[in-house]
């Protein structure tokens, strides 16, 4: 799920990157970059991956806790600065690598709690009643 959304994400904005920017906001204008973005190879690879992972994300989200999920999958703030320093040659401000930090330090703390407290509060319940 973080491989296909940090791909995808990468790819979309290389790809919109070689599409350009929009330069007026008139219908001929707005069409050449909506018409430019469509038949990119690189936009629809980006938005090929980004619906993988919103299949992946939602198949996770049926068995484990949104608290859970959303945090883990937030690995990829982490991964995006990496990939578009190395291969979209961005730069990162140590002010962006320490929020980085502090994400990663987010996510290993959720990867320390159970992932679905829902089965265990199912279960207490069943418990608790027998």
């Amino acid at each position: 799920m973080v491989a296909l959304g940090s791909a995808g994400d990468v790819l979309l904005s290389a790809g919109m990157k070689r599409v350009g920017t929009v330069e007026a906001w008139t219908p001929a204008a707005l069409y050449r970059v909506f018409f430019d973005a469509f038949t990119n190879a690189t936009v629809w690879s980006g938005i090929l991956c980004l619906i993988g992972f919103f299949i992946c994300y939602m198949l996770v989200l049926s068995w484990a806790d949104l608290s859970y999920v959303l945090p883990a999958s937030a690995s990829s703030y982490a991964i995006v600065p990496l990939l578009g320093f190395a291969l979209l040659g961005e730069a990162v401000t140590s002010l962006r690598w320490t929020g980085v930090a502090l994400i990663c330090l987010g996510v290993a703390l959720v990867g320390r709690t159970p992932p679905s407290t829902t089965a265990q509060a199912t279960r207490s319940e069943g418990e608790v009643q027998n």
